[in-house]
């Protein structure tokens, strides 16, 4: 059984990182082995899998010719985890792909009106402080009308939707992901 929760304040972020680790360990056939002591701290130790071989990570493969994420494109990346905003980042510039970073919505828009050339999609989580993913969407649909924007959230898809929030299905991603299923989802986009 898992439980997670948070203990940070009011619009200091969601406190969704753990959940996303255990997600990502999960995926990857791994467990988490956890040891609190009240005013010792906590140890977390990750185990996954061993690997015997180096493997190159191969272009993305799909079957859907209507995708047209290639890794040529330049991908707004806002998360206001810095941990796994700069994993993320790792991944999708060694697929090729250009990326531009912000911390959170508001940072996204500074960025995106400083950035000279196309931004061909943001990936965005949708619960952050300052101003959430679907308030940046808003804006962009205003500064970059161009640009498509996929919503992503590590709470359950069914969570964020009775949320209130403005996000449809075809424009929403369950965070831990992976390469190919975020090129699906920007085709739908």
């Amino acid at each position: 059984m898992s439980a997670f929760f948070t203990t940070k304040e009011k619009g200091k972020g969601t406190g969704l990182g753990l959940a996303t680790v255990y997600g990502i360990v999960k995926q990857n056939a791994g467990f988490i082995w956890v040891y609190s002591e009240r005013g010792m701290g906590t140890i977390f130790k990750i185990y996954l899998p061993r690997v015997h071989e180096t493997q190159v990570a191969p272009k993305v493969a799909l079957s859907n010719p209507g995708i047209h994420l290639n890794g040529n494109e330049t991908i707004l990346l806002v998360e206001d985890e810095p941990a796994l905003r700069q994993a993320t980042t790792k991944f999708l510039k060694g697929a090729g792909y250009s990326v531009l970073e912000a911390r959170d919505g508001q940072d996204a828009v500074e960025v995106a009106e400083g950035h000279s050339g196309p931004i061909h999609i943001a990936v965005t989580d949708v619960v952050m402080p300052r101003m959430s993913g679907v308030q940046l969407a808003e804006h962009l649909a205003i500064i970059r009308p161009e640009t498509k924007v996929l919503f992503v959230s590590g709470y359950a898809e069914r969570n964020v939707l009775q949320r209130g929030t403005a996000i449809r299905r075809a424009r929403f991603l369950q965070k831990p992901f992976g390469l190919k299923v975020l090129a699906q989802k920007y085709s739908k986009c």
